[in-house]
């Protein structure tokens, strides 16, 4: 074989091994996307969805666990205490870092059909406060939420959100406004803020000064205890 030749056949099986190569790792970035769409859901059993009631929790980082360890989130926590309690009822965490209220309308339809709950905490808005959306388009959003909870016949809990006065004490006002308007419109029971005695404590707070850290989420739980146990 001349070299020319062999040279050709040397570039072909080089591209032919990038090309396996780049299909491969497309496949397990793919795999990768779709375990962390789908991780609020993978931990929970059929069997457990049709043998307890459901408690559903749609919500963002503060919900989600941001910076905390597997297992010591509040939702984590709160399930252990109902168990403790002997409550019969399973927390599914369907809570993603990021969220806004918009996108919980676009997953709460499929949570419903999946998990059938019959009561759902809503906490959602932080992250559109954050970035300064329109409070009529958040209420919105957190009304749909509600409508279609409802319409699914779970119990809607709604949690108080307070943001920072980034934008103002008129915006802010008009804001956390809107969670009270629309529990007394239809008649929901509302969680206080459950940061409004962390957020000023620096040592129950990460270090970006938004999300509270391990040592907090057991002060979250007992005070969300206090307004859901009754509910339970």
């Amino acid at each position: 074989m001349c070299l020319t030749s062999f040279m050709k056949n040397q570039k072909k099986r080089q591209q032919k091994q990038l090309s396996t190569l780049f299909q491969t790792t497309i496949i397990l970035i793919g795999l990768t996307i779709t375990t962390i769409i789908t991780l609020p859901y993978a931990d929970v059993s059929a069997s457990e969805i049709t043998e307890r009631k459901n408690l559903l929790i749609l919500g963002d980082s503060l919900s989600a666990g941001y910076g905390i360890s597997i297992g010591q989130n509040w939702t984590d926590l709160f399930q252990k205490k109902m168990e403790a309690a002997n409550k019969n009822r399973q927390v599914i965490n369907a809570s993603i870092s990021g969220d806004t209220t918009a996108n919980g309308l676009n997953r709460l339809p499929r949570a419903l059909e999946k998990f059938q709950p019959d009561l759902i905490l809503i906490e959602l808005g932080a992250n559109d406060g954050l970035r300064g959306l329109s409070p009529k388009q958040i209420r919105n959003n957190l009304e749909l939420l509600i409508q279609l909870s409802l319409s699914a016949k779970a119990k809607v809990i709604l949690m108080e959100i307070i943001i920072p006065p980034n934008y103002g004490k008129k915006y802010t006002q008009a804001f956390n406004q809107t969670y009270h308007d629309l529990a007394k419109e239809y008649s929901l029971s509302l969680i206080p803020f459950f940061l409004k005695n962390i957020a000023i404590n620096p040592e129950l707070m990460q270090a970006d000064g938004l999300h509270p850290n391990e040592k907090a989420q057991m002060k979250i739980t007992e005070t969300i205890w206090q307004s859901l146990e009754p509910l339970l």
